[in-house]
């Protein structure tokens, strides 16, 4: 019983949120792999992040095929970290992972096909050393590919043992509708859509899918909730020379940080700490304010960055007021992604 008791703590400060009308909850923040987990990266360091993260409550964590870089390697890097330290904990763990882009070379390597949603989630359980992910993921919306072929290939992922749920990346509204509306009729326990959402970033607002999976039973898994960055105060007095947009400006460019974006940035810093807040804490409070988003998926490249985070968890109460202001704030400037 006491080795019961000592395993439970870990549980003790972290929210689990309900995803949609499944019986599987969320950690209210869950780490996710897209960067800082490939070829290039220090695996001890790695290591580190998923024991803080899993020692604080965060049960999720949230890959891709071609996360890296190199391509496969974060998958890779956690198969070797489950190896090493979490074998005996995988009934504790949501191990997500997704198959969407491009992946590897030629016809059958990309977007949504039957073929390479299926060999896409077979190299990922090879690379992870597991036999099953909790959830597979449609990583983006294949205008090429019937929706029908992609969906009735993870309701088939999920049949085979696979997969215990299945998922959608990047999907509008419309075509979240028409998923669920196939996986439903195939009797798929599909419970999840994951999709860009932050205090800049509205676009799940404005396509009304954020209202839609909350009023369908669908949750909302949120990612870049830090705008790339850009809402964690780092570039504040310019670019630091080890910040993302220095190292790998991929997702986000110099150029986005004009003097209008600096000052709209350094106004929600100014409300975060009125708030007892740094402005990355406040930044992921603001999304788990209301329930139609489950949990939100956070990038690191040390372990104190994942506890500073999760302090927001317990702090996503706003008046009136508040979310007046971030609102007025956020459409001061026009957020571009790219």
């Amino acid at each position: 019983m006491d080795a019961y008791q000592a395993a439970a703590g870990r549980y003790e400060n972290m929210v689990y949120n309900r995803v949609g009308m499944s019986g599987l909850k969320f950690p209210a923040v869950s780490l996710g792999f897209w960067h800082n987990f490939g070829t290039h990266d220090d695996f001890d360091n790695m290591d580190a992040m998923c024991r803080t993260a899993f020692n604080a409550g965060i049960t999720q964590f949230d890959l891709a095929n071609n996360y890296g870089p190199e391509y496969g390697s974060a998958e890779e890097n956690l198969g070797r970290i489950l190896e090493k330290d979490f074998r005996p904990y995988r009934d504790e763990l949501v191990i997500t992972t997704k198959a969407g882009y491009d992946m590897w070379p030629g016809p059958y390597g990309d977007h949504g096909s039957r073929k390479y949603l299926m060999a896409s989630l077979d190299q990922s359980l090879r690379r992870m050393k597991l036999d099953y992910v909790d959830i597979f993921y449609h990583h983006r919306m294949d205008p090429e590919t019937p929706l029908e072929e992609s969906m009735t290939a993870l309701a088939d992922i999920v049949r085979s043992g696979k997969a215990l749920y299945a998922g959608i990346s990047n999907y509008d509204r419309d075509n979240t509708e028409k998923a669920a509306g196939i996986l439903r009729d195939l009797h798929c326990p599909f419970i999840v859509n994951q999709r860009r959402y932050s205090i800049l970033d509205r676009a799940i607002e404005k396509d009304g899918v954020k209202q839609y999976c909350g009023s369908h039973g669908i949750g909302i898994i949120a990612f870049s909730p830090l705008a790339q960055g850009m809402l964690t105060g780092k570039y504040l007095k310019g670019i630091p020379a080890d910040s993302r947009i220095a190292r790998d400006p991929r997702f986000l460019k110099s150029s986005a940080l004009t003097p209008e974006r600096q000052q709209q940035i350094a106004d929600l810093a100014a409300i975060a700490e009125e708030r007892g807040q740094d402005l990355a804490q406040m930044a992921l409070s603001w999304i788990l304010k209301d329930s139609d988003v489950c949990s939100v998926l956070i990038g690191a490249s040390r372990p104190s960055q994942i506890l500073d985070n999760i302090a927001a968890v317990h702090h996503s109460d706003f008046s009136e007021e508040e979310l007046k202001r971030i609102d007025t704030i956020a459409a001061r400037v026009p957020y571009e992604t790219r």
